[in-house]
Protein backbone atom coordinates (compact mmCIF):
# COMPACT_ATOMS: atom_id res chain seq x y z
CA UNK A 1 0.00 0.00 0.00
CA UNK A 2 1.05 3.62 -0.29
CA UNK A 3 3.04 5.48 2.35
CA UNK A 4 0.75 8.35 3.42
CA UNK A 5 -1.20 9.69 0.47
CA UNK A 6 -3.27 7.35 -1.65
CA UNK A 7 -1.90 5.81 -4.82
CA UNK A 8 -4.46 5.31 -7.61
CA UNK A 9 -3.50 3.79 -10.95
CA UNK A 10 -5.43 3.56 -14.20
CA UNK A 11 -4.93 0.65 -16.55
CA UNK A 12 -6.42 -0.66 -19.78
CA UNK A 13 -5.76 -1.20 -23.44
CA UNK A 14 -5.38 1.35 -26.19
CA UNK A 15 -8.27 3.80 -26.54
CA UNK A 16 -9.77 3.05 -23.12
CA UNK A 17 -9.92 6.74 -22.16
CA UNK A 18 -7.49 6.59 -19.25
CA UNK A 19 -6.10 10.11 -19.69
CA UNK A 20 -9.60 11.61 -19.61
CA UNK A 21 -10.54 9.58 -16.54
CA UNK A 22 -7.28 10.49 -14.79
CA UNK A 23 -8.23 14.17 -15.07
CA UNK A 24 -11.69 13.37 -13.68
CA UNK A 25 -10.16 11.59 -10.66
CA UNK A 26 -7.69 14.41 -10.03
CA UNK A 27 -10.54 16.94 -10.05
CA UNK A 28 -12.73 14.69 -7.86
CA UNK A 29 -9.98 14.50 -5.25
CA UNK A 30 -9.21 18.21 -5.43
CA UNK A 31 -12.88 19.03 -4.88
CA UNK A 32 -12.61 17.12 -1.59
CA UNK A 33 -9.63 19.11 -0.40
CA UNK A 34 -6.94 16.62 -1.39
CA UNK A 35 -3.68 17.50 -3.11
CA UNK A 36 -3.79 15.33 -6.22
CA UNK A 37 -0.74 14.72 -8.40
CA UNK A 38 -1.47 13.43 -11.91
CA UNK A 39 1.31 11.57 -13.69
CA UNK A 40 1.85 8.83 -16.27
CA UNK A 41 3.99 5.88 -17.30
CA UNK A 42 6.31 5.58 -18.96
CA UNK A 43 7.18 9.12 -17.95
CA UNK A 44 6.60 11.45 -15.03
CA UNK A 45 10.16 12.80 -14.67
CA UNK A 46 12.53 14.31 -17.25
CA UNK A 47 14.60 11.10 -17.38
CA UNK A 48 11.54 8.85 -17.59
CA UNK A 49 10.02 11.02 -20.34
CA UNK A 50 13.25 10.68 -22.33
CA UNK A 51 13.11 6.90 -21.92
CA UNK A 52 9.43 7.02 -22.99
CA UNK A 53 10.46 8.51 -26.32
CA UNK A 54 12.87 5.62 -26.86
CA UNK A 55 10.23 3.03 -25.93
CA UNK A 56 7.52 4.44 -28.18
CA UNK A 57 9.76 5.02 -31.19
CA UNK A 58 9.16 2.64 -34.09
CA UNK A 59 12.69 1.23 -34.46
CA UNK A 60 13.42 -0.22 -37.93
CA UNK A 61 14.88 -3.39 -36.42
CA UNK A 62 12.18 -3.64 -33.77
CA UNK A 63 12.73 -3.83 -30.01
CA UNK A 64 13.35 -7.13 -28.18
CA UNK A 65 10.75 -7.76 -25.48
CA UNK A 66 13.34 -7.83 -22.68
CA UNK A 67 14.82 -4.54 -23.85
CA UNK A 68 11.35 -3.04 -23.77
CA UNK A 69 10.71 -4.41 -20.29
CA UNK A 70 14.03 -3.18 -18.91
CA UNK A 71 13.48 0.28 -20.36
CA UNK A 72 10.03 0.38 -18.76
CA UNK A 73 11.51 -0.41 -15.37
CA UNK A 74 14.38 2.04 -15.85
CA UNK A 75 11.81 4.77 -16.41
CA UNK A 76 9.74 3.47 -13.48
CA UNK A 77 12.72 3.63 -11.09
CA UNK A 78 13.16 7.33 -11.79
CA UNK A 79 9.42 7.94 -11.61
CA UNK A 80 8.96 6.19 -8.28
CA UNK A 81 12.02 7.66 -6.58
CA UNK A 82 11.71 11.23 -7.86
CA UNK A 83 7.96 11.77 -8.15
CA UNK A 84 5.64 9.12 -6.72
CA UNK A 85 7.20 8.37 -3.33
CA UNK A 86 7.92 12.03 -2.46
CA UNK A 87 4.29 12.96 -3.24
CA UNK A 88 2.88 10.10 -1.17
CA UNK A 89 5.17 10.91 1.76
CA UNK A 90 3.93 14.48 1.94
CA UNK A 91 0.35 13.21 1.99
CA UNK A 92 -0.63 13.88 -1.62
CA UNK A 93 -2.74 11.47 -3.60
CA UNK A 94 -1.07 10.23 -6.80
CA UNK A 95 -3.15 9.45 -9.89
CA UNK A 96 -1.04 7.55 -12.39
CA UNK A 97 -1.98 6.69 -15.98
CA UNK A 98 -0.48 3.16 -16.12
CA UNK A 99 1.92 1.57 -13.65
CA UNK A 100 3.43 -1.86 -13.05
CA UNK A 101 0.30 -3.76 -14.12
CA UNK A 102 0.99 -2.46 -17.63
CA UNK A 103 4.26 -4.39 -17.70
CA UNK A 104 2.48 -7.60 -16.78
CA UNK A 105 -0.16 -6.91 -19.46
CA UNK A 106 1.98 -5.60 -22.32
CA UNK A 107 5.38 -7.21 -21.89
CA UNK A 108 3.97 -10.27 -20.12
CA UNK A 109 0.64 -11.00 -21.77
CA UNK A 110 1.37 -9.23 -25.02
CA UNK A 111 5.04 -10.07 -25.59
CA UNK A 112 5.28 -13.33 -23.67
CA UNK A 113 7.95 -12.32 -21.13
CA UNK A 114 7.69 -14.77 -18.20
CA UNK A 115 5.84 -13.33 -15.23
CA UNK A 116 8.67 -14.33 -12.87
CA UNK A 117 11.06 -11.96 -14.66
CA UNK A 118 8.62 -9.08 -14.33
CA UNK A 119 8.02 -9.90 -10.67
CA UNK A 120 11.77 -9.88 -9.98
CA UNK A 121 12.09 -6.41 -11.49
CA UNK A 122 9.01 -5.23 -9.60
CA UNK A 123 10.53 -6.34 -6.32
CA UNK A 124 13.86 -4.71 -7.15
CA UNK A 125 12.44 -1.37 -8.30
CA UNK A 126 9.29 -0.90 -6.21
CA UNK A 127 10.35 -2.50 -2.94
CA UNK A 128 6.79 -3.37 -1.95
CA UNK A 129 5.09 -0.20 -3.21
CA UNK A 130 1.65 -1.08 -4.58
CA UNK A 131 -1.32 1.04 -5.59
CA UNK A 132 -4.16 1.40 -3.12
CA UNK A 133 -6.64 1.21 -5.99
CA UNK A 134 -6.16 0.08 -9.59
CA UNK A 135 -8.93 0.95 -12.04
CA UNK A 136 -9.01 -1.23 -15.14
CA UNK A 137 -10.88 0.44 -18.00
CA UNK A 138 -11.90 -2.54 -20.08
CA UNK A 139 -12.80 -2.12 -23.73
CA UNK A 140 -13.04 -4.44 -26.73
CA UNK A 141 -9.71 -4.00 -28.54
CA UNK A 142 -11.51 -3.32 -31.83
CA UNK A 143 -13.36 -0.41 -30.26
CA UNK A 144 -10.28 0.86 -28.44
CA UNK A 145 -8.05 0.77 -31.52
CA UNK A 146 -10.66 2.62 -33.57
CA UNK A 147 -10.77 5.35 -30.90
CA UNK A 148 -6.98 5.55 -30.72
CA UNK A 149 -6.66 5.86 -34.49
CA UNK A 150 -9.20 8.68 -34.59
CA UNK A 151 -6.91 10.60 -32.24
CA UNK A 152 -4.04 10.25 -34.73
CA UNK A 153 -0.34 10.04 -33.80
CA UNK A 154 -0.44 6.26 -33.51
CA UNK A 155 2.43 4.79 -31.49
CA UNK A 156 3.90 1.34 -32.01
CA UNK A 157 1.76 -0.24 -29.28
CA UNK A 158 -1.40 0.97 -30.97
CA UNK A 159 -0.03 -0.43 -34.22
CA UNK A 160 0.22 -3.97 -32.83
CA UNK A 161 -2.04 -6.72 -34.22
CA UNK A 162 -5.45 -7.42 -32.74
CA UNK A 163 -4.21 -10.70 -31.23
CA UNK A 164 -1.62 -8.75 -29.23
CA UNK A 165 -4.29 -6.35 -27.95
CA UNK A 166 -6.51 -9.25 -26.94
CA UNK A 167 -3.69 -10.86 -24.95
CA UNK A 168 -3.09 -7.55 -23.18
CA UNK A 169 -6.77 -7.30 -22.29
CA UNK A 170 -6.93 -10.83 -20.91
CA UNK A 171 -3.79 -10.25 -18.83
CA UNK A 172 -5.39 -7.20 -17.20
CA UNK A 173 -8.63 -9.05 -16.48
CA UNK A 174 -6.76 -12.06 -15.08
CA UNK A 175 -4.84 -9.85 -12.65
CA UNK A 176 -8.05 -8.12 -11.57
CA UNK A 177 -9.73 -11.48 -10.91
CA UNK A 178 -6.84 -12.56 -8.68
CA UNK A 179 -6.98 -9.48 -6.43
CA UNK A 180 -10.48 -7.95 -6.40
CA UNK A 181 -9.68 -5.99 -3.26
CA UNK A 182 -7.23 -3.78 -5.14
CA UNK A 183 -8.80 -3.70 -8.60
CA UNK A 184 -12.05 -2.35 -9.98
CA UNK A 185 -12.97 -3.18 -13.58
CA UNK A 186 -15.10 -0.66 -15.46
CA UNK A 187 -16.73 -1.17 -18.85
CA UNK A 188 -15.05 1.55 -20.90
CA UNK A 189 -16.94 0.65 -24.06
CA UNK A 190 -19.88 2.81 -22.97
CA UNK A 191 -20.34 6.56 -23.32
CA UNK A 192 -18.16 8.90 -21.26
CA UNK A 193 -20.98 10.00 -18.96
CA UNK A 194 -21.91 6.41 -18.10
CA UNK A 195 -18.31 5.41 -17.42
CA UNK A 196 -17.67 8.41 -15.21
CA UNK A 197 -20.89 7.85 -13.28
CA UNK A 198 -19.67 4.35 -12.40
CA UNK A 199 -16.19 5.73 -11.73
CA UNK A 200 -17.61 8.22 -9.23
CA UNK A 201 -19.42 5.39 -7.44
CA UNK A 202 -16.20 3.36 -7.25
CA UNK A 203 -14.25 6.31 -5.89
CA UNK A 204 -16.89 7.03 -3.26
CA UNK A 205 -16.94 3.38 -2.17
CA UNK A 206 -13.18 2.73 -2.22
CA UNK A 207 -11.70 6.08 -1.17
Amino acid sequence: MSESGRFITLEGGEGAGKSTHARYIRDWLAARGREAVATREPGGTPLAEAIRAVILRDWPSGMPPMSELLLMFAARQSHVDEAIRPALRRGADVVCDRFVDASYAYQGGGRGVPEARIAALEDMVLGGLKPDLTLVFDVDPRVGLARARRRGEENRFEGEALAFQERVREAYLARARRAPGRYAVLDAGRGLEQVQDELRQVLEARL
